[in-house]
């Protein structure tokens, strides 16, 4: 997609602007390396480490400028080359044959024009949360060496609904942690990393950058343990 002019950099790079924030005060908040985010602004997105790390920059960046994290994504999402397109209904005979055309322009201004309400709305603080900017996520900052293991754990939580996490590391005691909806936390750890979510199908979840979706079941507990030497979770106890 780089060259692409979907708007989603735009929309980023001037509500970062008028929230008088440099790249390098993003870079250190969020914990995304400057480069990305400056690829991300300009739609660059093959720069970064394939969808789901452009997806996970482009929550955790547009929660930290305090904007609706799906919406981004989602225009992101619409304007990918690889995405399905809907067969076009037959032309009628007396409709030139260029109208299909047409439509997928029209498509594209579709997008174009939600991505500039959302630069608009967040001038005018329509989007703007009334609360701090929440905790940034830790996402990988850059690919591993050609041949080198990447040793720890690191699970990142997007809350949908209001969640407790708790989260306990490399045997440690449990701590707690309250997420609003469409708040991010990353958390790591250098041997095992055991998760709980107070409700099932109430968070997505990415560990070492594998996109788990929504773990678990509405109305229960959701547990894991994840351990570096294992590639699947180990089962906890329910």
């Amino acid at each position: 997609m780089q060259g692409s002019t979907i708007g989603v950099g735009t929309a980023l790079r001037k509500v970062r602007a008028s929230r008088g924030l440099s790249l390098e005060e993003a870079a250190r908040d969020t914990r995304i390396r400057r480069e990305f985010l400056e690829a991300l602004e300009r739609e660059d997105f093959d720069l970064l480490l394939g969808d789901v790390h452009v997806r996970g920059c482009l929550r955790t960046y547009a929660s930290y400028l305090r904007l609706e994290p799906e919406r981004i994504v989602a225009a992101y999402a619409a304007a990918r080359p690889e995405a399905p397109v809907a067969p076009a209904p037959p032309i009628a005979p007396d409709r030139p044959a260029g109208s299909r055309r047409r439509r997928r322009d029209d498509h594209r201004l579709i997008v174009l024009g939600a991505v500039t309400l959302l630069v608009l709305a967040a001038a005018f603080g329509v989007l703007s949360a009334r609360r701090p900017a929440p905790p940034a996520a830790d996402l990988p900052s850059e690919a591993p060496a050609m041949g080198a293991q990447v040793r720890g754990i690191t699970v990142a939580v997007l809350a949908r609904r209001p969640v407790e996490v708790t989260i306990a590391t490399d045997g440690g005691e449990p701590r707690a942690f309250s997420l609003e909806a469409g708040e991010g936390r990353s958390f790591e750890a250098e041997r095992s990393l055991s998760i709980e979510l107070s409700e099932g199908a109430s968070a997505r979840v990415t560990v070492s950058g594998k996109d788990l979706g929504y773990p678990g079941q509405a109305g229960r507990p959701w547990r894991e343990t994840f351990s570096y030497r294992s590639a699947s979770p180990s089962p906890s106890p329910g």
